[in-house]
């Protein structure tokens, strides 16, 4: 089974890289092109959510979560 990597991006989505599903409230299914990375709104400003249009960029979102070392 392929791993699945969830890597947060700095100031802009979580990227989801792997064999995954994304279901809404109802359990209904998004379709998305399971090739290619998932990405995943953070910023809240979307118009596609839960996928990532790029709007961090002009809403002046900014998170960048390192994990903890040691």
């Amino acid at each position: 089974m392929a791993e699945v990597v969830i890597r947060v991006r700095a100031n802009g989505p979580y990227l989801v890289e792997g064999p995954v599903r994304v279901v809404d409230a109802q359990g209904n299914a998004f379709a998305f092109n399971p090739e290619k990375p998932v990405a995943l709104c953070r910023c809240g400003q979307s118009s596609k959510k839960p996928f990532c249009d790029g709007a961090h960029r002009t809403c002046d979102f900014a998170a960048a979560e390192l994990a903890p070392t040691g």
